[in-house]
């Protein structure tokens, strides 16, 4: 487990209100930023659009975005890896896709999807990302997670994951996950990168990433759903083995939060043979 700095208070959000999201506040933020009187020299430029963003989630309204601290995590991991695919679940106003879709960029991946289930906040986030100018490389994908990555398989336009960043319906983690399995998309190499993983937390997910072989197919056998399960009810592949770490950061409020990376070592049997 990694210890983080200390957070700047001078870089927090407005606090994270009852209703923090799909109340108008994504579509006043397209509007601030395109109302800007210097919205000219932010265009090409990852870094200035995303601090327009950050401008307006400290000033005006809070965002649930991943923020410049648990985004240098994720950012540093992306240099690190240098993956070909990268996948994201959950763009939200896209303020992640513009920050790991430059680093995805520059350590020469050869295509960054965007997944995100509302078509307005897709909207959104298309607009950012062309002003950016990485509208040629970081495609949105509108609808359900699972739909779109079952489509994306079946369509041969997607065959392996290097690397997958969760940031969308908590509960979905893990189901989502266990699908990128099931379609043999989580392969050796393959890293996963999970948000929100103390704030607000997400049990389940971290129980399956941490558990060991063994651990996962009992869970699998005495699961009377797994036992049966149907392809719309799929249960992952418990022989993958999975190193994981909690990276402590911080919420762009300052909320304590962390990253859960976890790096897939492939398949148990070929590991035990050696092969």
């Amino acid at each position: 487990m990694s210890t983080p700095v200390n957070f700047n208070p001078s870089k927090a959000y407005a606090q994270q209100e009852e209703v923090y999201f799909n109340d108008g506040r994504e579509a006043q933020l397209l509007h601030h930023i395109q109302s800007r009187s210097d919205v000219d020299k932010l265009i090409g430029s990852p870094k200035k659009v995303l601090a327009a963003i950050d401008e307006f989630g400290r000033r005006q309204k809070y965002l649930m975005n991943v923020g410049e601290d648990k985004g240098g995590i994720v950012t540093k991991l992306i240099h690190e890896t240098r993956p070909r695919v990268m996948i994201e679940l959950g763009g939200y106003v896209g303020y992640s896709a513009i920050l790991f879709g430059d680093a995805a960029r520059t350590a020469g991946a050869q295509e960054y999807l965007c997944l995100e289930s509302n078509a307005e906040f897709a909207t959104v986030a298309r607009s950012l990302i062309d002003l950016a100018g990485l509208a040629s490389f970081v495609k949105i994908i509108v609808g359900s997670s699972s739909d779109s990555l079952r489509t994306l398989h079946a369509s041969g336009k997607l065959s392996h994951i290097n690397f997958l960043f969760l940031d969308h319906y908590k509960p979905a983690y893990l189901p989502d996950l266990q699908l990128c399995e099931h379609l043999g998309l989580i392969r050796n190499g393959t890293v996963i990168a999970a948000d929100n993983v103390i704030k607000p937390g997400n049990p389940p997910y971290l129980a399956y990433v941490r558990s060991d072989v063994e651990s996962k197919k009992r869970a699998y056998a005495s699961d009377p759903q797994a036992t049966s399960a149907t392809d719309s009810t799929v249960r992952g592949n418990p022989n993958l083995v999975y190193q994981s770490e909690l990276f402590q950061s911080f919420e762009p409020t300052g909320m304590p939060d962390g990253i859960e990376v976890t790096m897939c070592l492939g398949l148990d049997d070929a590991l035990s043979s050696g092969v």
